[in-house]
């Protein structure tokens, strides 16, 4: 008798789907970061449309690159659910102080008790609105964010739980790169979710004031 394929469930398609969204999102806004707060030059980056909008993206073949090989481990962390949050911390190339830390934590959507109904599919148009909105909101920040008027580099963390498979020679243990408590300030930005994951978004930034 020939073996017969298990159909797939709708879990298991849900979590590739919602996988590729959540790493998608984090391409374009480690993108939106890097142009807004000026880490890479205007002229490295060019308009294409996503999410029912213009969104920026670098031209850079280096910075393409290296964000193309870290979201791939993420992608990886992300089926796996041992990845918890990405933050994308900016520093002073000088003197290397964090300046800013865009924190975005990745929690996993409580799902129904087994046996009990399904919640509905949330659309596709609803993340994106989402999504949308949470760029938009990124671009805004320069009304608030201070001024960076130093050369900066950035650096990429990934938080994981202890089960996590840690590529060697790729992935090192490293500075938490915090600001001082007394020289921080936070502000929350919106969140999406998909039928899995939920992404909470904040930013703090230094503040000499």
């Amino acid at each position: 008798m020939a073996p017969t394929k298990q159909a797939p469930t709708r879990q298991a398609i849900t979590l590739k789907g919602s996988t590729s969204l959540v790493t998608e999102f984090f391409k374009y806004a480690a993108n939106t970061i890097l142009f807004q707060r000026g880490v890479y030059p205007a002229d490295d980056f060019h308009m294409v449309k996503k999410y029912g909008q213009t969104v920026l993206v670098t031209q850079d073949l280096a910075l393409e690159n290296y964000l193309d090989k870290i979201l791939k481990q993420v992608n990886e962390w992300l089926l796996v659910g041992t990845v918890t949050q990405l933050v994308l911390a900016i520093i002073s190339k000088d003197s290397r102080i964090p300046l800013e830390r865009w924190v975005f934590d990745i929690n996993l959507v409580e799902q129904p008790a087994e046996g009990s109904q399904p919640a509905p599919a949330k659309p596709e148009a609803e993340i994106q609105a989402e999504i949308r909105a949470i760029l938009k909101q990124i671009v805004s920040t320069v009304t608030f964010l201070p001024v960076i008027d130093e050369p900066t580099v950035f650096n990429i963390l990934a938080y994981t739980s202890e089960s996590a498979d840690i590529p060697a020679n790729e992935w090192v243990d490293t500075d938490p790169l915090a600001i001082e408590a007394s020289k921080s300030q936070q502000v929350k930005l919106r969140s999406f979710s998909t039928d899995v994951h939920r992404i909470e978004a904040m930013v703090a930034y230094r503040y000499e004031g």
